[in-house]
Formats: C-alpha cells, structure tokens, sequence
C-alpha cells in the first residue's frame, strides 16, 4: 500500500496532509520490516556465494529503498506545508491530540531504531561483500607484497 500522492500533487486540506504523514510512517515502518529481511538474505547470499541470489536481493533492496526514499521526501514536503521550511516531526506531532500524538511518537521511534538496525546491518553485509572481494583479489593476482617493508 503507497501513500504517495500521485505526481505530487498537493494535499487539499491540513488533514489530509497529517493524515498523508502519518500514512507514510506507517509504510515505512512496514518497509524497514521488509528491508531488515532483505538485508538478512543478502548476507546469506553471500556467505554461500550466491551470486544470482545477491543480485535479485540488490534489486529488491533497491526497490524497497527507492520507494522509502520517495516517503521521505514527501514527508519533509508535508511537514514543511503543515508548519514551515525549518519544522519538525517533533513540531508535527505536536499537532495531534495526546493518544495519536504519543502513538505517533511511539511509531516514530520504532522507525528510528528500524533505521539504525537496517544500517548497522547494510554495513555489516558491505563489510562482508568487500572482503570477499579483497580475498578474491588476492587469489586471483596474487599478493602486492608478501614481507612488509623495513
């Protein structure tokens, strides 16, 4: 389910722009689920040297990150329609009323630690990638130098 406006059209009231706002984290928060699963077969993939594997998973990660990306940016767009060029998401959810704000609040933390957790492991996979590359390297044209220098 996408809650991206199509071809960007402006939300017509204040409303529907929270309600866009809030729709989106609520995408988000099921992508970064998605991408986290993703981001755990990509390093399967890669441990087992599947490349066919690896690069369908790329492509879905991709996807997925592509279409978050899109979220984002119309966030800010929301949030800057609803209280100015310099707001925040602290200033939007100060709009809503106590339960929906502090729901809001919760979601936007869990999507905060789901943004960490999915870098921590996007980097632990790069890490992984690289030095498989590295090694390969080494195999395939051999040691640059074998003693290190005096």
């Amino acid at each position: 389910m996408s809650t991206l406006n199509p071809a960007g059209a402006a939300p017509a009231t204040r409303q529907d722009a929270m309600r866009l706002l809030l729709a989106g984290i609520a995408d988000d928060l099921l992508a970064y689920r998605d991408l986290r699963g993703l981001l755990e077969q990509q390093f399967d993939a890669a441990v087992r040297h599947q490349g066919p594997q690896l690069a369908a998973v790329a492509e879905a990660i991709s996807t997925v990150v592509d279409e978050m990306q899109e979220r984002r940016t119309q966030r800010v767009a929301l949030v800057q329609r609803l209280l100015g060029p310099t707001s925040t998401m602290s200033q939007a959810f100060a709009l809503l009323k106590n339960a929906a704000r502090e729901r809001m609040e919760a979601d936007w933390a869990t999507l905060e630690q789901m943004v960490i957790e999915c870098k921590r492991l996007g980097k632990r996979n790069s890490d992984l990638l690289v030095e498989q590359y590295s090694i390969m390297q080494r195999v395939l044209h051999g040691e640059e130098q074998i003693y290190a220098p005096a």
